[in-house]
């Protein structure tokens, strides 16, 4: 139970840090203010880094993680590139940064929950993906 806990909860961090990847890339481009750039930055590399250490702990289960949704990520490039076409200031970058960040802590702390056998290692990795999803949340709200 223990280990396949731990890599249910592993894949669903992996989904949720490719999500999270493709979208602070997607809006960068359209980002104006050098703060908003280096806070995007900041969590790109923070995310990537917390990748490689989730890579690491798959590979010890002998497992590649998983692929985001295709409906989901699809929707939420469409939602972003769209609203972004029609109003790509710092503010709407920021409120569809705090909205991805609002469903990857809300399905982060599910999954925690649904896989409360998963090993130490792996509840680290989701709290301290959780820790990075507040902290950028946090951080966008100044350009609302």
């Amino acid at each position: 139970m223990v280990e396949q806990d731990t890599i249910k909860l592993l894949r669903e961090c992996d989904s949720g840090i490719q999500m999270g990847l493709s979208s602070i890339n997607e809006v960068m481009d359209y980002a104006s203010d050098i703060e908003l750039k280096r806070l995007l930055n900041d969590s790109m590399s923070e995310n990537q880094s917390l990748k490689n250490d989730l890579d690491t702990v798959l590979a010890d289960y002998s497992d590649n993680g998983k692929e985001p949704d295709p409906i989901a990520k699809g929707m939420s490039w469409l939602k972003t590139n769209i609203e972004l076409k029609f109003n790509g200031s710092d503010g709407k970058i920021a409120e569809l940064m705090i909205d991805g960040c609002n469903m990857g802590i809300k399905s982060l702390s599910r999954y925690m929950n649904q896989y409360k056998a998963a090993d130490e290692r792996s509840k680290d990795i989701a709290k301290r993906l959780i820790s990075a999803e507040e902290k950028l949340s946090q951080q966008m709200r100044q350009f609302m």
